[in-house]
């Protein structure tokens, strides 16, 4: 029991870190579907899980359940991400009982004018930010897809994406666009 104590508290390295890798991969991919319920994004998640793994590795003692807390802490931060991006309806949905809800003329003024002063704020920014924005909800691309394109870390997409839209909000909300 000692000895399995002692290999516990050693570092992983990248061979001991490989085994992980073969015993975690299966139930980690398992139990993030379990979570998101999108096997693309459980691959995304299981696969940061790693990442982060192997660069923390001097620091975890036992893998198994940080890379399950990992998993878990990703799939939070995921759906909270998703909760708060609002998709607008596809152009089918629009054509379905259009008579019965177009908007007034007025209704239709105010949103035009509403867009225009949208898009005024939007060419304030500076190019690399647009691009960021572009990337994430043009191209919808994840973090990690954006970090590959522009060279950014994840967790530097990450946190750009949520000031960038937190200061576009305020924004867009002082100019009275969305009132």
């Amino acid at each position: 029991m000692a000895v399995a104590d002692s290999k516990q508290v050693d570092n992983y390295d990248n061979s001991s870190l490989a085994d992980v890798f073969e015993r975690l991969e299966k139930p980690l991919l398992c139990y993030a579907y379990q979570l998101v319920k999108r096997p693309e994004v459980a691959q995304d998640l299981v696969q940061d899980a790693f990442v982060k793994l192997h660069g923390q590795n001097e620091k975890v003692r036992d893998p198994k359940p940080w890379l399950y807390r990992t998993v878990h802490n990703l799939a939070v931060n995921y759906h909270r991400r998703e909760n708060r991006i609002v998709p607008l309806p596809e152009d089918s949905d629009k054509n379905q009982n259009q008579s019965a809800h177009e908007p007034m003329p007025d209704e239709q003024i105010t949103r035009i004018e509403a867009i225009g002063q949208i898009r005024l704020v939007l060419q304030k920014l500076a190019p690399k930010k647009r691009e960021l924005l572009r990337l994430k909800f043009e191209e919808e691309l994840s973090y990690k897809e954006i970090s590959l394109k522009t060279g950014l870390s994840v967790s530097n997409v990450g946190y750009q994406l949520h000031h960038l839209l937190k200061s576009l909000a305020t924004e867009i909300q002082d100019s009275g666009a969305l009132q």
